[in-house]
């Protein structure tokens, strides 16, 4: 009689990285144009004045300033940018 259990393949054991989503900078925060403020899955986040929508609804930042998030509903935040000034505008 066999005194060891037959071994068979694992259904575990697989795990997929991170995407590495969420917030990138603060309410607040200087970001610089093209600085990724959020990434998301949907629309949580909408893009106010100053920022852009990517292709994967990633929010970014088109011109330097100060990062704002500030209610458009109660289950959605838009997110704007406030021009700093003296800051400069980059060129293009």
């Amino acid at each position: 009689m066999a005194h060891k259990k037959a071994g068979s393949s694992s259904k575990n054991g697989r795990d997929s990285v991170g995407q590495r989503l969420g917030v990138k900078a603060g309410d607040g925060q200087l970001v610089s144009a093209g600085t990724i403020i959020v990434r998301q899955r949907g629309m949580t986040f909408a893009a106010g004045s100053g920022t852009g929508l990517g292709r994967d609804y990633t929010v970014f930042a088109t011109i330097p300033g100060r990062a704002r998030f500030e209610h458009q509903a109660r289950d959605k935040k838009r997110i704007r940018i406030e021009p700093v000034p003296g800051s400069v505008a980059p060129e293009a």
